[in-house]
């Protein structure tokens, strides 16, 4: 069993649902998915030779298997043509999800440059949360020395959470470091 699904099962739940007066334990929100994107067609356009092992890369923060994705259609203004492989991604559930949240909130965000916390703008307002890193090199499998190019990584973490002050409430139990500025929390005023 993963740390940080043992943390979730036995303080955070229970925490949750007694601030959220729900009824049950089945009320109370929790982690659906984690999806992790690379966009990396830029990349191949200068060195499309170098395919695998950005797939290498992925697969190894990951600890799954990416699965290539292909631009649907032609579109000049990109210089992309249909079926050119334009990203990867991978969707994490389970025990690799909850491992992967461990290692990105207590390893790869303190080790970005100028952390000073995530903002609480990430939140699409159906419960879900998603961020950005700009370098893959920010996480522990990754040594500078594998690639010489870098790429930014997309991460959607999806809640059953009803809106976005059950699932702020979520992720900040789990350890998640929001920002103090960007004012109340999403839902509240600010919005």
């Amino acid at each position: 069993m993963s740390r940080l699904f043992k943390q979730y099962r036995t303080t955070i739940l229970p925490k949750l649902q007694t601030e959220l007066h729900a009824a049950n334990i089945m009320a109370v929100p929790r982690l659906k998915k984690i999806i992790v994107n690379a966009g990396i067609g830029k990349l191949l356009q200068q060195q499309p030779k170098n395919l695998e092992n950005y797939v290498d890369a992925v697969r190894k923060i990951t600890g799954q298997q990416p699965v290539v994705t292909r631009a649907k259609r032609a579109i000049s203004g990109f210089k992309t043509r249909q079926g050119q492989v334009v990203g990867l991604r991978v969707t994490l559930r389970g025990k690799r999800m909850y491992e992967f949240l461990d290692k990105l909130i207590n390893v790869a965000l303190p080790r970005t440059r100028d952390f000073r916390g995530m903002s609480r703008q990430g939140f699409d307002r159906r419960g879900n949360y998603s961020l950005g890193l700009r370098e893959h090199l920010v996480f522990p499998e990754m040594a500078q020395e594998d690639l010489t190019t870098n790429f930014g990584l997309g991460v959607t973490i999806a809640t059953t959470a009803k809106d976005d002050k059950e699932a702020y409430m979520l992720l900040k139990k789990f350890g998640f470091p929001f920002s103090a500025e960007g004012g109340s929390a999403p839902g509240g005023k600010g919005r």
